[in-house]
């Protein structure tokens, strides 16, 4: 389910300290229920080798589309990412967040780690068109003892080709990749409760 970016702009969240300059593009709710030391492993669901809520047909296919594309235009070269057109937010880390656990990288798309804390995991995807945030926040569910997940991504589009690029990606992004890709990562994180 789609929130308003207040869902994500209300809430006390570190990411807020190193980010401010980053614009919330979306803000979803996962359909994924746990306790509220789960986060830890909703980060390995996304992270691990398994991949699950890529796979869907549709999310394949326009994430090869997209890759094709940006390998034609350029768009994914070393120097348009992070440690080249931008710097990675973890330059940015508070001492305590700096310390702490970075968290894993994900394997199926070109996003790193910047931290994982008890509530939240961050990772940073960079190319010629963007600077990406996806947040997985971790929070009460209003019923005892339960927490529910959310996924906010940020985005800093470079110049004009970032934002006819975010713009032009938007409706494949609402019909095709958000709704087979959050579907699968509920059914992954039922099928992962289910086997444990």
């Amino acid at each position: 389910m789609r929130l308003p970016r207040t869902a994500h702009t209300s809430h006390p969240w570190r990411i807020h300290e190193i980010a401010g300059d980053f614009q919330v593009e979306d803000v979803w709710e996962l359909p994924v229920t746990g306790g509220p030391d789960d986060l830890e492993r909703l980060v390995r669901q996304f992270t691990g080798e398994n991949r699950t809520a890529l796979s869907a047909p549709v999310v394949r296919t326009l994430f090869a589309v997209r890759w094709k594309l940006g390998a034609l235009l350029g768009w994914d070269k070393p120097a348009a990412g992070l440690g080249g057109r931008v710097e990675t937010l973890r330059d940015r880390l508070p001492d305590d967040l700096r310390a702490g656990a970075r968290g894993p990288d994900l394997r199926a798309v070109p996003f790193t780690s910047v931290y994982q804390a008890h509530d939240e995991w961050v990772a940073e995807s960079a190319n010629r068109t963007v600077h990406a945030v996806m947040h997985i926040g971790w929070v009460p569910d209003g019923a005892p003892g339960r927490h529910r997940a959310r996924m906010a991504v940020l985005v800093k589009p470079n110049g004009l080709l970032g934002a006819v690029y975010m713009a032009g990606i938007k409706p494949f992004r609402y019909l095709g990749v958000y709704p087979k890709l959050l579907g699968a990562i509920g059914r992954e994180w039922e099928a992962n409760k289910t086997a444990a």
